[in-house]
């Protein structure tokens, strides 16, 4: 699994000019599945996505709280082309990430 992590003030997704999901301040991550992942690999980046630490504390010292501390919002959006690679003819090819049915039910 891979996950890219960004701080926002504000994140959404939009399906057809319509609104899916949205949040405020807090943090919004592309979630890649791999065509191997468990439920336990599932498990073990939720964990550490909330104890990710991108914020500074009361002091101001830099780096030192995550969402849960914060109790800030989390934004995850699929992204299959985080496991994706070129082929020899220089094509994208996506058959590493898992296949769209099971990543749903994940």
């Amino acid at each position: 699994m891979r996950l890219v992590v960004q701080r926002v003030k504000s994140a959404s997704v939009t399906v057809d000019g319509n609104v899916v999901s949205s949040i405020g301040p807090g943090a919004m991550a592309l979630v890649g599945l791999h065509q191997d992942d468990t439920r336990e690999d599932l498990e073990y980046c939720c964990k550490r996505l909330l104890a990710c630490k991108l914020w500074e504390n009361d002091a101001g010292a830099g780096w030192r709280h995550g969402v849960k501390q914060r109790g800030l919002e989390v934004l995850c959006v699929s992204q299959f082309t985080l496991y994706g690679t070129l082929t020899k003819k220089h094509q994208p090819d996506y058959k590493l990430s898992m296949k769209s049915v099971q990543a749903q039910e994940m």
